[in-house]
């Protein structure tokens, strides 16, 4: 009895070589017959080392069961370093599993490395020139006898190197030197510089192939099959390194005798004959790997029908019946339509029935008049695989109906001599549908009081108004449209009784009393709002788009009992256009004008300035007028009031009762602001006379003011009043000290003269001595302080 845990079986055969395109050593052992005859369950520890290595550099164990038949056993190892470049060793050692005890190891079995090159130059090794994406390589050159590496490198990117020995040289390269390029060039140099000393190789960088998705199989007519698959991402490897497709089909154990085709999807088709379930794999390699994929399937279950034909119809206003044949002989198919809408909308109607060679399909419910584009796709009614391919669309137009829906028709009356104008419009609403292929239009309008006969009078499409005359009676007037087959329903109006006061001016003074309620504008239009009355049926709101235009091109909408606002947008509207606006309630087709609105969608400032027709100048104020400026539709804005600016030629502001206004250069100006828009005349006061000033009057909206550009220069006038008071204060006193002045010499020439006239002195009264009428003083008669001589004829007379 031999226990078989001390059982021991070493290892009686070794073999190993290597595989160079595969870069991977094939190792072959055996151990004794008796452990095959046990069919043991056995462990085998694998080493494998390189020359030059105390080490080992790869260990694995290896678990098998041996059978009776004495095969020897295998493994492979792929090395990551080329097997050229270097010799390589294995030994083994085995174990029963139910053993405790291994073997002795097996003596090492070496396969052979090159230790030189024995070409004319340095060979570089892996002889594969093409490498996987984002893997790590090791390259190797080996030089010949007699001469060691001296370089070994990566063009663009330099990388150190190392020597196994003098002769061999590594060199290993990393995903991020080359994972942006599709190519790599490796340059070896041995120690001499002659020409055969350099080699370099070009290696190629590639993908291994996609799994093939979305593989499926299936037939249109049961005998041939066309199997699918994408084709996957690029593998950046041309020419006979691309991928390359096979079928093989598992049941039958036959390649599938077919031609692939790639664009943006592969496809093969074969023959099948009567083999009804298939098995199908598909392969895809490249010299990077292989990828696999499979489909099993009844063909009677993998049906995809060829698309319909000789699509035809035939309609009536609201149907249309369609025909078509397809290819598909002896299948029963379900088929689906596609309707599109006039407005882009598709729907989708699918058959009731089911059909063998051709098909027909009613579709309800359509709109007279129109054309929809219709297109059919069938699939297996039994077992649905998937839809055809759509038919050819056509396009099939309804037969004409009668016009559905009414005009929204409206008026505008002008009084006029002897009765009234009626302007009439009318346009499609929105629910309105010609349903023909020409619309023309008919105006009936009748006398509600006399009992005459309804007038009428029709248009063609291109027309939208028309001008009737009534007179001050009440009317009814109704406008249809009409197409090849019928007319639609009327649209009715009526045209209340002239009152006498209409009827003797001539003109509507009700209207006119209204008063014009100003409104803003806002980004998305103009905003209307109104007093809502119950009695009114519904609302209607009319403007021109093109107010200064004639005819204006009137527009009008209609809005429900409950509403009582309405933001009117148009692409007509513009700033700086005063836009005017009638709100109107009806009932019963009467429609009453209830509120006028006048405003603009923007405001801006006004076009020109106030000219100042009339200056009216005091010492300390000045008055200016400009009736004539206008407040009205003109304007690019409502006139809300005016700016005086005013400033005196030292450009200050201290004039009482102004604000002051800085301009943008900074220059200071006084601002008295009239908010009366029809106030054209204003007074400035507390001016400084005969002083030099500049002024200019500005109109201002909501959109506010133009910019100051030209001024008026005035010059006040001298105060008369100092003037007086300059006279009395100044001219005055100054004439009485002159009299004064005068008086005093007259006075002391009459009472103290420097030389006393005797004749002029009542001083001297001497009657003794006379000559003629002179008094004569005798100078014995006093002694003299001082004597002059006045006049030597005196003196000589004395």
């Amino acid at each position: 009895f031999v226990l078989l845990d001390s059982l021991v079986f070493p290892i009686t055969y070794l073999n190993i070589s290597k595989n160079s395109t595969l870069q991977q050593l094939l190792v072959e052992w055996d151990v004794g017959n008796a452990a095959h005859e046990a069919e043991l369950a056995m462990s085998f520890e694998i080493q494998v080392r390189r020359a030059d290595e105390k080490t080992t550099v790869w260990t694995e164990f290896h678990n098998t069961t041996l059978d009776k038949s004495g095969k020897p056993l295998h493994w492979i190892w792929d090395s990551d370093l080329p097997l050229e470049c270097v010799s390589h060793s294995v030994r083994i050692r085995s174990k029963a599993e139910a053993s405790k005890i291994w073997s002795q190891w097996s003596l090492w079995e070496t396969v052979l490395g090159l230790d030189t090159s024995n070409n004319s130059g340095p060979q570089i090794f892996p002889n594969e020139k093409i490498i996987e994406e984002g893997s790590d390589i090791t390259f190797c050159c080996i030089a010949r006898e007699g001469q060691i590496i001296e370089e070994l490198f990566l063009e663009p990117v330099v990388h150190n190197f190392s020597h196994i020995n003098s002769q061999v040289g590594l060199l290993t390269v990393k995903n991020g030197a080359y994972q942006q390029r599709h190519h790599m060039t490796v340059y070896c140099q041995e120690s001499c510089s002659e020409d055969e000393c350099l080699e370099s190789a070009v290696f190629l960088v590639g993908k291994p192939p996609d799994t093939p998705n979305d593989f499926s199989c299936q037939t249109q007519d049961m005998r041939t099959v066309t199997c699918t698959w994408s084709k996957g991402g690029d593998t950046y490897l041309y020419g006979h390194n691309s991928p390359k497709y096979t079928l093989f089909e598992e049941l039958s154990k036959k390649m599938v005798p077919c031609t692939v085709s790639c664009s943006e999807q592969c496809s093969c088709s074969w023959d099948v004959g009567q083999q009804r379930i298939c098995n199908v794999t598909v392969t895809v390699e490249n010299p990077l790997g292989r990828k696999t994929a499979s489909d099993v399937f009844n063909i009677t279950h993998r049906i995809y029908p060829t698309a319909p034909f000789q699509l035809w119809g035939k309609c009536t206003d609201t149907e249309i019946t369609l025909y078509w044949n397809h290819g598909n002989k002896g299948l029963e198919l379900f088929c689906q339509t596609e309707v599109v809408q006039p407005d882009g909308n598709v729907e989708l109607h699918n058959s009731s029935d089911t059909h063998l060679h051709s098909a027909s399909m009613t579709l309800s419910g359509l709109q007279p008049y129109t054309e929809y584009t219709v297109r059919v796709r069938c699939g297996a009614a039994k077992h649905f695989w998937r839809w055809s391919e759509w038919s050819k669309a056509q396009t099939i137009r309804t037969e004409e109906s009668t016009p559905s829906g009414e005009l929204d028709i409206w008026r505008e009356i002008t009084p006029v001599q002897g009765g009234r104008n009626v302007t009439l419009f009318w346009k499609q609403a929105d629910s309105f549908r010609a349903h023909g292929r020409s619309i023309s239009y008919e105006v009936t309008w009748e006398n509600l009081e006399d009992g005459s006969k309804p007038e009428s009078i029709s248009f063609s499409s291109v027309y939208n108004r028309t001008t009737i005359f009534i007179d001050n009676h009440s009317y009814r007037i109704t406008v249809k449209a009409k197409n090849n087959v019928n007319y639609s329903l009327p649209s009715l109006l009526i045209i209340p009784r002239a009152t006498v006061i209409e009827t003797l001016h001539c003109s509507f003074l009700g209207p006119e009393e209204l008063k014009e309620e100003q409104i803003n504008g806002t980004d998305d239009g103009i905003l209307i709002s109104w007093e809502p009355r119950r009695m009114y049926d519904c609302y209607i709101i009319d403007w021109c788009n093109f107010p200064r235009l004639q005819p204006c091109d009137l527009q009008w909408k209609r809005f429900g009992p409950n509403a009582s606002s309405a933001l009117i947008s148009s692409a007509a509207f513009v700033p700086g256009v005063r836009y005017n606006f009638h709100v109107y309630g009806s009932v019963a087709n009467r429609a009453s004008l209830l509120e006028k609105k006048t405003g603009y969608f923007r405001e801006l400032p006004p076009v020109f300035d106030p000219v100042v027709e009339k200056i009216e100048l005091t010492f300390n104020t000045v008055t200016l007028s400009w009736d004539s400026y206008p407040t009205n539709a003109s304007q690019p804005g409502f006139v809300r009031g005016y700016h005086v600016y005013l400033s005196s030629i030292q450009e200050d502001c201290s004039l009482e009762g102004s604000e002051k206004h800085v301009l943008q250069d900074d220059s200071v100006l006084c601002r008295y602001t009239i908010e009366n828009p029809e106030e054209k005349r204003y007074t400035v006061k507390h001016l400084l006379s005969n002083t030099k000033y500049k002024l200019v009057v500005k109109a201002y909206t909501g959109g506010g003011e133009t910019p100051i550009v030209n001024f008026i220069y005035i010059d006040t006038p001298l105060n008369s009043n100092m003037l007086y008071l300059l006279v009395l204060l100044v001219i005055v006193p100054s004439l009485g000290a002159a009299l004064c002045c005068w008086k005093m010499k007259w006075m002391k020439e009459c009472c103290c003269p420097i030389i006393p006239s005797p004749n002029k002195s009542k001083v001297l009264s001497f009657k003794e001595f006379k000559i003629g009428s002179e008094k004569v003083l005798k100078i014995s008669d006093c002694i003299p302080d001082m004597l002059t001589m006045d006049n030597k004829a005196e003196v000589q007379k004395l």
